[in-house]
């Protein structure tokens, strides 16, 4: 992967913003803004790169689901253990033997060398999407019309709704959507409104509504929205851990839903979704070309080590420690760090100082694309930019091949 500077396109601000991402700038601490849309710069990389990608995006997906099982296992972890309300992994179970269906989810990745290597898989909640979907096929569009980019996200989750749709899987042909208001940047609410979309072009009726208005209606035992309307089915981007210490969680923990919705993502997600899952990992594939090296509870025979929380997000609440520093690299958070999660250090690749990781998109369990995100210090934080990426000196293909692709 090699990383190059270009001039940004004239009113690159208002092009971005008119489509969909709502937040083309970072506010700074000193009241400046630096760009998160960065297209300054690009990345190249190769076709084999990319179906090197692709082939270990989607092995790690099912090593995953497998250890979400191991996990869920009734003597494995109790849900005290993972930070989760007492009865939730008897849901997870029954959700696991159902294979309720999940649509997408992100691998963060690292790739110094030979192997890209896990960091983590965002399960649940992962973000991103417009600007890997929408935003850079557009940039690329515009800058290279000829080239081609690993990008079938936007294609891929469409005709997951679409399939979904005509095995009869939304009762009444609908869904709901679900943001949190307490979320300000935008972010949640554009990705949301983004996967609404795509669940429209799709044929699904769709209802916009913050998670906060979400309601009770207790003579039918079901969730309503704020106009009384029964939800059956609702995509949510709010965490599983939050959703069910909220006040109505306990319907859903008790049962006492008289027809369960059908949550998008489902809960068995939220083994996909903790850092937990990373020894488990570990100890079901070891030395695996793929996996770092990760413990629960204590570095074990690390010498240098990440410990991460187990519900962290956007590198709050880590430490890194390594043999050539005095002192732990402490990253401040709003997380518990009652219960960490040790993994090998594996320091990001620098192009000219500047730190890439690799988001690797999961959609109905095939790879679809990947976005990649710079930071100038060893951790992808909340300041890190989006830049966007080409296929060097790959011609894109032409429709029919697109879409045998998609089918296969």
């Amino acid at each position: 992967m090699w990383r190059h500077s270009i001039k940004p396109r004239p009113g690159w601000k208002d092009k971005v913003i008119e489509q969909g991402l709502v937040f083309p700038m970072t506010d700074l601490p000193d009241g400046s803004q630096t760009p998160y849309w960065n297209e300054s710069a690009w990345y190249e990389v190769t076709m084999d790169e990319v179906l090197h990608l692709e082939r270990v995006t989607e092995e790690l997906y099912e090593m995953c689901k497998h250890a979400a099982s191991v996990m869920a296992s009734g003597d494995r972890f109790s849900d005290s253990q993972l930070g989760l309300a007492s009865g939730t992994l008897p849901l997870v179970r029954e959700s696991l033997k159902r294979d309720d269906p999940s649509v997408y989810a992100r691998f963060d990745l690292v790739w110094n060398g030979v192997e890209p290597k896990m960091l983590e898989i965002n399960g649940d909640t992962p973000t991103g999407l417009v600007e890997s979907a929408v935003i850079q096929w557009n940039w690329l569009e515009d800058v290279f019309p000829d080239a081609d980019q690993w990008n079938s996200v936007h294609d891929r989750l469409v005709k997951w709704w679409s399939e979904q749709l005509a095995a009869g899987r939304f009762p009444g042909n609908e869904a709901h959507f679900f943001n949190s208001a307490a979320e300000t940047t935008g972010e949640e609410a554009m990705t949301v409104a983004y996967l609404r979309d795509t669940a429209a072009m799709a044929g699904l009726a769709t209802y916009g509504h913050e998670i906060e208005d979400l309601g009770w209606e207790s003579e039918q035992r079901a969730f309503v929205d704020w106009g009384g309307r029964k939800i059956r089915t609702a995509f949510k981007l709010y965490p599983w851990e939050d959703m069910l210490d909220d006040q109505f969680g306990r319907y859903i923990l008790s049962g006492l839903e008289r027809e369960p919705v059908q949550w998008i993502e489902p809960i068995w997600k939220t083994m996909l979704s903790t850092k937990a899952i990373l020894p488990v990992l570990w100890e079901l594939y070891p030395d695996h070309p793929n996996l770092l090296p990760a413990y629960f509870g204590s570095p074990g025979d690390l010498l240098e080590w990440v410990a991460k929380p187990l519900h962290g997000r956007e590198g709050s609440n880590i430490r890194i420690h390594t043999i050539s520093s005095t002192e732990d690299d402490v990253h401040d958070g709003p997380y518990d760090t009652d219960t960490m999660v040790y993994q090998e250090w594996s320091p990001l690749p620098s192009y000219e100082g500047n730190r890439a990781v690799i988001g690797s998109w999961i959609v109905d369990g095939v790879a679809a694309g990947m976005m990649v995100r710079e930071s100038d210090g060893p951790v992808t934080d909340y300041y890190a930019r989006f830049v966007p990426h080409a296929i060097g000196t790959e011609a894109r293909p032409d429709p029919e091949t697109i879409q045998k692709w998609l089918q296969e």
